[in-house]
């Protein structure tokens, strides 16, 4: 299993994020809880990012939204950056 480690900022981010969109809020907690037991799971389409964010990687909340995240492997862990 990851380790999903949430920074400060982040939260803030999805605070205002599911202030925006309440709908979504069991999307998203069932986007983590999967990203967490899984990032490879299909149904997330983690993919890697292109141009100045390179470094980071993408999955999907639904079609619409996603989660921008550092994914670090060799510590099994995931800080998600955006939302």
């Amino acid at each position: 299993m990851y380790k999903i480690v949430f920074t400060e900022s982040y939260d803030k981010k999805a605070v205002r994020f599911l202030r925006l969109h309440p709908d979504l809020k069991k999307q998203y907690e069932k986007t983590l809880e999967l990203l967490e037991a899984n990032p490879f799971h299909p149904s997330l389409r983690l993919h890697r990012l292109k141009g100045r964010l390179r470094k980071l990687h993408s999955v999907s909340i639904n079609l619409v939204y996603r989660i921008v995240i550092e994914f670090i492997i060799q510590n099994d862990m995931i800080i998600p950056i955006d939302i």
